[in-house]
């Protein structure tokens, strides 16, 4: 049996797509149904039902696929067997929202480099929306952003949170004190893209303290954020993280006399299954990268998350 077209099956069944599973594996979608139609014939059975909504698994395609994912794991630890990390090839699709593309992404692709030389990593930045759409489409094999994903064969784990903070410009007209967040919000309020979860979760906090036509301003570029913040433009409502260099010189100012918006969490969220070991291996590195990240920041500014989503205790 050619394992050419037991890949071909196993990754037409995860992602439900002849077009999807062609761009996955460079090929075309010709190619790929006449895998799939070779490999039928030679089972004597029909493995996908095709319509407008797309591709489906029969009852005989569900048994078909625990043996192929079987045998696909086999020939991979076989792979492995014969090879180490150094030698170890392949793509592996990044996607982060801004905050982690300016804080400890670098560091993270610095960490796979040194581990997986031989690997090649393709960056993508993007709202944490387009990047959870992305994923699922099979664009994407792991991505960083704020919510986890709840399909088929995906992997979520809550990685770090980030304290959000109120960021004016340093003698500025906005550098002042407030008696309340009442008062704060009749000026312009900069914050993240529309519908993302820190612009949602700020708009929940304002609501809930019963103020009505906020001023709020959607900015999807944390370097564009920044830069209207300190033209004076508005009150920004981001991690400190983002802006620790501004912070340290004097260019911007934090607001302590006011309640904070909600704090936003990190979760990586990747694809899992035969033929995506390297990238298990690679979420692997995050971790040890995140906690070096946390540890030189300092608890102020990001702390770790447990896998349930708790605050880790400090050592």
């Amino acid at each position: 049996m050619n394992t050419r077209f037991l890949e071909t099956f196993v990754w037409v069944a995860r992602l439900k797509s002849f077009r999807l599973t062609a761009e996955k594996l460079f090929s075309t979608q010709a190619s790929i149904s006449s895998r799939i139609a070779a490999l039928e014939d030679e089972l004597g059975v029909q493995l996908f039902l095709r319509d407008s909504k797309g591709v489906t698994l029969t009852s005989e395609g569900q048994r078909v696929l625990g043996y192929a994912e079987h045998m696909m794991d086999t020939m991979q630890a076989m792979k492995q067997a014969i090879s180490n990390a150094g030698e170890t090839r392949g793509l592996v699709r990044i996607g982060a929202m801004d905050t982690v593309m300016h804080t400890w992404l670098s560091s993270f692709v610095a960490r796979i480099m040194e581990c997986y030389p031989a690997v090649e990593i393709e960056l993508t930045a993007d709202t944490a929306r387009n990047l959870c759409d992305q994923l699922q489409k099979g664009y994407l094999d792991i991505i960083f952003q704020t919510d986890e994903v709840r399909a088929d064969s995906v992997c979520n784990q809550a990685l770090a949170r980030f304290p959000v903070q109120w960021v004016v410009s340093s003698g500025s007209i906005f550098d002042r004190h407030y008696h309340g967040l009442e008062e704060l919000a009749r000026e312009r309020v900069i914050t993240f893209s529309k519908n993302s979860r820190p612009h949602q979760d700020l708009l929940n906090m304002l609501h809930a303290g019963n103020i009505v036509s906020p001023r709020v301003s959607c900015v999807n570029s944390v370097a564009a954020m920044t830069r209207l913040i300190r033209d004076g433009f508005g009150i920004g409502a981001l991690p400190a993280a983002l802006v620790t260099e501004e912070l340290r010189h004097g260019v911007l100012t934090v607001l302590d006399s006011v309640p904070v918006p909600p704090a936003m969490d990190i979760v990586a969220t990747w694809r899992a299954g035969v033929g995506l070991e390297v990238v298990d291996g690679v979420v692997a590195l995050v971790h040890e990268v995140i906690a070096e990240y946390a540890q030189a920041m300092g608890g102020a500014v990001v702390q770790l998350l447990e896998p349930s989503g708790g605050v880790k205790a400090s050592a």
